[in-house]
C-alpha cells in the first residue's frame, strides 16, 4: 500500500518501444508514479516472447520490463494506428503530451509532426549510434574499449559483458531527460525534443569515469587487471571449500584490518621496506598488488568460506562472497530485502518483484504485474 504521494502522479507517457532501455525508462517512470501506456504493434514488438521464459513459454524478460503499464496493440503501418499513437501523445491536459520511444525515424510520430498537434509536447527517442544508426548495447560496447580489458589478463581475446550496462544506463538517463522536461515545461511553456543515443550514453560514462581522459592526458589507456580492482587494493581469494570472496581495502584502515586479520603484518612491513613503499597509499597498494595477494593468499585457501566471512565480519575490510543468482534467491536476500514485495504475475507466477530501489520516506515505490499484449487497446 502505497501511503506517500508519488512524485510523478499525474503524469502519462506513451511509450513506442521495445528490448530493454526505452522500456526501463518507462518502467521508472511508472514506478514513480506515472501513467504509461505502452504501444506495440499487432501481436506485440520483437521483444514480447524474449527469453528468458517459464515452462509455458511465458517470457518473464517483458513482464518484467511492462510492470505497471497500460498495453495497447495496434497496426502502426496503418493511418488508423498512426493516428492513434498521435492522439494519446497530444490529448490536452497538463499532465499529457509526452512520448517516449526507441523507434526514431517515423514521420508521423516525429517530434516535428506532434508539435504540430500540441506545441508543449516532449518527445524522448533513445537512438543506438550517435549519428542516428542502428546500435545496441553489446555493439556499442564492442566499439567503445571494454571488451579489451575485460577477463582474465592471460586472455588473449576480448570479453564481453554479460549486463546490458549502457541499456541500463541510457533507460535511467531517459528516464531523468523526461522529468527534467516536465519540470522545464511546468516552468516555461515548452516542450522539447530530447534525442539520446545508447553511444552517447556509454561515451558519457566512460569519459566521465576516465577511460577516455587517460589517452588523451597520459597518452595510453587503461591496460585490463582482471579481477583486481583498478587503482586500489582489492581481488578475490579462493577459500578451503572451493568458494570464493572479493575483498577491497580501500582505504588506510580497510588494509590495515586486513594486514592483522590474516596475520602478515611483519611480512607486509619487511616488503614495504624492501620495495620503497608506503601502503597507506592506495597506488602503492596497487603497483604491488600480486605480492600482497601472496601474502594473504594463504589464510583464505586454509579456511572454509563460512569461517572466512565470519571473520571478515569482525573488521572494517570491505567484503562479499561469490553467489550465483540462485544462490541469492535461496539465501534469502530477497525476502530479507524490503525493496521487494510478492507480485502475482499472470502467465509467470508468484515471486519477488524489486520497486524503486530508491526510498522515498522510507517508502520503495512499486507498480502492478505487467498487463497481457493488448489488454487495454480501445475497441
Amino acid at each position: 500500500m502505497t501511503t506517500t504521494q508519488k512524485p510523478l502522479a499525474g503524469l502519462r507517457i506513451v511509450e513506442v518501444s521495445s528490448f530493454i532501455a526505452s522500456p526501463l525508462a518507462g518502467l521508472t517512470l511508472a514506478q514513480l508514479g506515472a501513467d504509461v501506456i505502452r504501444i506495440d504493434p499487432i501481436g506485440g514488438a520483437a521483444d514480447v516472447n524474449r527469453w528468458p521464459v517459464t515452462a509455458d513459454g511465458e517470457s518473464i524478460y517483458w513482464t518484467g520490463l511492462n510492470r505497471g503499464k497500460q498495453s495497447i496493440t495496434a497496426d502502426l503501418r496503418s493511418e488508423s494506428g498512426q493516428s492513434l499513437v498521435q492522439r494519446l501523445v497530444t490529448e490536452p491536459g497538463a499532465g499529457g503530451g509526452i512520448l517516449l520511444t526507441n523507434q526514431a525515424g517515423r514521420s508521423w510520430m516525429s517530434h516535428e509532426t506532434l508539435s504540430a498537434l500540441r506545441s508543449d509536447v516532449i518527445t524522448c527517442e533513445v537512438l543506438g549510434r550517435t549519428d542516428g544508426t542502428p546500435g545496441v548495447d553489446y555493439t556499442v560496447n564492442a566499439g567503445l574499449g571494454f571488451p579489451a580489458i575485460t577477463g582474465p589478463v592471460d586472455h588473449g581475446g576480448t570479453v564481453n559483458h554479460v549486463l546490458p550496462a549502457w541499456d541500463v544506463t541510457c533507460g535511467l538517463y531517459a528516464a531523468l531527460a523526461i522529468s527534467a522536461a516536465v519540470r522545464r515545461r511546468e516552468t516555461t511553456g515548452t516542450g522539447a525534443h530530447i534525442t539520446l543515443p545508447l553511444e552517447d550514453t556509454a561515451l558519457a560514462i566512460a569519459g566521465t569515469l576516465g577511460y577516455l581522459t587517460e589517452p588523451q592526458v597520459n597518452g595510453h589507456g587503461r591496460q585490463g587487471t582482471g579481477n583486481d580492482v583498478y587503482g586500489t587494493y582489492g581481488t578475490d581469494f579462493g577459500t578451503s571449500d572451493g568458494g570464493r570472496v572479493m575483498i577491497v581495502a580501500l582505504t588506510p584502515r580497510h588494509f590495515r584490518d586486513l594486514v592483522e586479520l590474516t596475520g602478515v603484518r611483519e611480512a607486509v612491513d619487511a616488503v614495504a621496506a624492501a620495495l620503497g613503499a608506503d601502503f597507506t597509499r592506495e597506488d602503492d597498494r596497487f603497483t604491488h598488488r600480486a605480492v600482497l595477494t601472496a601474502l594473504f593468499e594463504p589464510w583464505f585457501a586454509s579456511r572454509t568460506t563460512a569461517d572466512v566471512t565470519a571473520a571478515l565480519s569482525t573488521t572494517s575490510v570491505l567484503w562479499e562472497r561469490y553467489r550465483s543468482f540462485d544462490d541469492v534467491v535461496g539465501d534469502g536476500v530477497l525476502a530479507g530485502n524490503p525493496l521487494f514485495a510478492e507480485l502475482d504475475q499472470p502467465g509467470i507466477g508468484r515471486y519477488l518483484a524489486a520497486g524503486m530501489p530508491a526510498a522515498f520516506d522510507g517508502e520503495h515505490f512499486r507498480t502492478g504485474p505487467a498487463p497481457d499484449l493488448g489488454a487495454d487497446t480501445p475497441t
